[in-house]
């Protein structure tokens, strides 16, 4: 009786540590870290303009243009990325690194220039292009912003890019086809700031889930400078 229940508690184990080891499928790469689906907070973009202030030195106070690598140089920290942090991140990581010239500092940004969001549509599409993001969009009526299907395109297989990170891009499948003449919204999808359309041709080419974002020059071309 013993012996099964040690057993018994040797297999719940295993069966743990096989649901925290994760997958790989066949010659793919492994699927990145996805953010949780309710953190909205804005993050810092390139091109972003900060007002940098320090409470008790305010002689470091800065204003700065974050880079297209992600960085920004400041006076008491030197170099530091502040790209894909959000505000609050992005000071508590500046307060960290003045601590080793400053006692105690209080450090606050104020974000006085950003990056408006946006969306792309690329394709068989009237008119591709990127566009502001004024309000909350499905992807129907991105397309039709972009002035709807041209006779060549496969509405029912379109594919909608979101970033993730850095270096992928998540990549979903739609069936538009069937929203156009139902109105069936499941098929539907709301976008989010930076999500990038495709609509293919009739002939049909496969995406992986995960894509690494330089490999979408060539799909999004001329747009994949947005990048």
């Amino acid at each position: 009786m013993k012996k099964r229940i040690i057993i018994s508690i040797l297999f719940y184990i295993f069966a743990i540590c096989m649901l925290l080891v994760p997958t790989r499928a066949n010659g793919q790469t492994s699927a990145p870290q996805l953010r949780p689906a309710e953190e909205k907070r804005y993050r810092l973009n390139p091109g972003d303009v900060l007002d940098i202030a320090y409470r008790y030195t305010p002689e470091f106070n800065q204003t700065v243009t974050i880079q297209p690598d992600g960085f920004v140089t400041l006076e008491i920290v030197g170099d530091i990325k502040l790209s894909e942090l959000t505000v609050a991140e992005a000071r508590g990581a500046i307060t960290r690194k003045a601590s080793a010239r400053l006692k105690d500092p209080e450090v606050s940004i104020l974000l006085k220039e950003f990056q408006k969001p946006y969306f792309v549509v690329s394709g068989e599409v009237l008119q591709p292009g990127r566009f502001d993001m004024r309000e909350q969009l499905t992807a129907i009526q991105a397309v039709m912003m972009a002035g709807g299907f041209r006779d060549s395109a496969k509405s029912s297989q379109i594919v909608v890019f979101r970033r993730i990170n850095q270096e992928f891009a998540e990549v979903r499948t739609l069936n538009l086809k069937d929203v156009r003449k139902t109105s069936d919204l499941e098929n539907d999808l709301d976008l989010e700031p930076g999500d990038m359309i495709f609509v293919p041709r009739n002939r049909w080419s496969t995406f992986d889930k995960y894509i690494r974002l330089t490999a979408l020059t060539s799909i999004l071309n001329p747009f994949a400078r947005i990048f």
